[in-house]
């Protein structure tokens, strides 16, 4: 089969006037970047055409290095979709130039299942990530200005709970000290960066409603703490419409097309290991209002993605999912089997047997939440028609729906029952309203203790000194009844990124607890995780260059 790159060479694209018409979006509304990309005015949602349209979760078993496809999965499900006659439309999230350098590589789909053009979409886009990144950075330049030009009054913070960011995967910048090299060069500071999925400015992005509703996020973001233990916030600083100046763009979705050439909203890029894992809620409506399904994914596991989309971006937005679908893979199952992964393409029935909890717990946890769940099989090359048959009769004894689809490798025709399996679903046994994980009106430690033991499976739950002392803190401000994002490892249900499968009764760890009053969430780190990835030996930067054609090749 062609590689990714040489499927997206060989399609040719239509023009994004008619990919807006197919949305009956006109010509003169868009704000077009090149022929084939431009951002849609988020004044076009359409609230009330949205609640009478339906909405598909598109999730995961716990991942893996092997992969799963979630995207792919997600792509090829809105093909499908329209291969069976239906409007839809696929909304993800924006690629992170980090991961599209290091480990995991780009993220517009793969094969006949992919969102075009995909070298642009990777790199830079329409400029959404630099946006952001420049707005975290400028509330960063402003907040030490302040505290410079303050000094001789006294007027400081007795702690700073604002970082700078950087799209890129950077260990060196975890921890760093700024303000060296004398008075003039402002004041020696021990502070860092993240990446800027990790950016507090990105959540609000993708969870505000519209520029009045970004403006008051914005303005409430808590930059630290005074002597007095009351919070400085952006309005505070005073920065705040410069802050959403450098935002007046970002905030429109991203039109681009798939390998059929059907619509695709892509806004938006936290990771679900520290962030809400979802796309933008405009994103999200701008698709409902213009479409009968919208697609839409929530990264990594159902135990991190699919969690906080349903605790956090349903709870603050009022959408809900009206099916979810489960993706998994024989690959990823053999390896949660115990199977090392440089065996998961060999046939495995025992292994493959065992990476059924996994599944299972997947499973479970979605109908907790009152989900109607759709198994989806991804196939892959190394699939045995015996191995199939073991999930599809595993699945027929769980009392799930399973379906196959082979849509990276033929495009909508190989995801066209899994799209009427969805539309069957829907149509017959939708999702019942959300139950979500926790109230709001529980304690912080209580909304974090019911996650960590009910979705992921914990015996006991620790939180450390800092960690305690900083809920004291918040509770003390009135954030108590704010909804959590729990910080943790992708790799596991635990916050240990080498225990797969499906494991229990483990302690876990909460070491600090940070406030993001603009997105409406308090973030609780967990074990080891850090907001700034460190590049691997190998790093896929190693094999992007650019072609004698001028075309980017490489990315993956």
């Amino acid at each position: 089969m062609k590689s990714d790159i040489q499927i997206a060479r060989e399609t040719p694209l239509l023009h994004i006037t008619e990919i807006a018409g197919k949305l009956g979006i006109s010509a003169d509304l868009l704000q077009p970047f090149g022929h084939y990309t431009a951002k849609v005015p988020e004044t076009l949602i359409d609230d009330e055409k949205a609640k009478q349209h339906k909405l598909i979760l598109v999730t995961a078993i716990t991942p893996t290095k092997a992969g799963i496809g979630k995207t792919t999965v997600s792509v090829g499900l809105a093909l499908g979709m329209n291969r069976i006659g239906k409007k839809a439309v696929v909304a993800l999230r924006e690629p992170s130039l980090g991961p599209c350098f290091g480990m995991k590589g780009g993220a517009a789909g793969g094969g006949y299942a992919q969102v075009l053009p995909m070298d642009k979409i990777n790199l830079h886009f329409t400029g959404d990530f630099h946006a952001i990144t420049s707005a975290n950075n400028l509330i960063a330049a402003l907040l030490d200005n302040y505290l410079y030009h303050n000094r001789s009054q006294q007027v400081g913070l007795k702690k700073v709970m604002w970082r700078r960011v950087l799209d890129m995967n950077d260990r060196s910048l975890r921890n760093i000290v700024s303000g060296l090299g004398g008075s003039a060069n402002g004041i020696p500071t021990e502070t860092g960066f993240d990446i800027t999925p990790a950016s507090e400015i990105m959540a609000i992005l993708c969870l505000a409603r519209n520029i009045d509703d970004l403006y008051a996020r914005i303005g409430r973001i808590v930059l630290g703490v005074r002597y007095d233990d009351t919070p400085f916030t952006v309005n505070d600083l005073g920065v705040t419409g410069a802050v959403v100046a450098l935002l007046k763009d970002a905030i429109n979705p991203n039109l681009v097309q798939t390998t059929e050439h059907n619509p695709v909203i892509i806004h938006g890029g936290p990771f679900a290991n520290i962030a809400h894992g979802c796309n933008s809620v405009i994103a999200t409506k701008m698709a409902m209002s213009h479409a009968e399904y919208t697609v839409t994914e929530a990264g990594f596991g159902a135990d991190l993605g699919a969690e906080k989309f349903l605790d956090i971006k349903c709870r603050q937005s009022g959408l809900k999912p009206d099916l979810t679908v489960l993706v998994a893979s024989t690959l990823a199952l053999k390896m949660h089997g115990g199977v090392p992964e440089s065996e998961i393409k060999l046939p495995n029935a025992e292994g493959l047997k065992q990476g059924f909890a996994n599944l299972d717990r997947h499973v479970a946890n979605l109908k907790k939440f009152g989900q109607t769940v759709l198994v989806c099989f991804n196939r892959f090359a190394s699939d045995t028609d015996d191995e199939i048959a073991m999930v599809m009769a595993h699945c027929d004894e769980l009392g799930v729906r399973c379906v196959i689809n082979n849509a990276y490798a033929e495009g909508g025709a190989g995801a066209a029952d899994l799209a009427r399996a969805a539309v069957e679903l829907i149509e017959n046994e939708p999702s019942k309203p959300i139950n979500y994980a926790y109230n709001l009106e529980d304690s912080l430690k209580e909304k974090i203790t019911k996650v960590a033991k009910n979705i992921y499976g914990a015996g006991s739950v620790v939180f450390g000194p800092r960690a305690q002392k900083e809920i004291a803190l918040l509770e003390k401000w009135g954030m108590g009844n704010l909804p959590v994002c729990i910080a943790k490892t992708q790799f596991s249900f635990s916050a240990d990124a080498k225990r797969y499968g499906s494991v229990e009764g483990f302690e876990i760890n909460i070491k600090d607890i940070e406030l993001n009053a603009g997105s409406g969430f308090v973030v609780a780190l967990a074990g080891d995780i850090m907001r700034m990835p460190g590049l691997s030996k190998n790093p896929q930067a190693s094999h992007i260059h650019l072609a004698e054609d001028g075309n980017v090749e490489g990315i993956v």
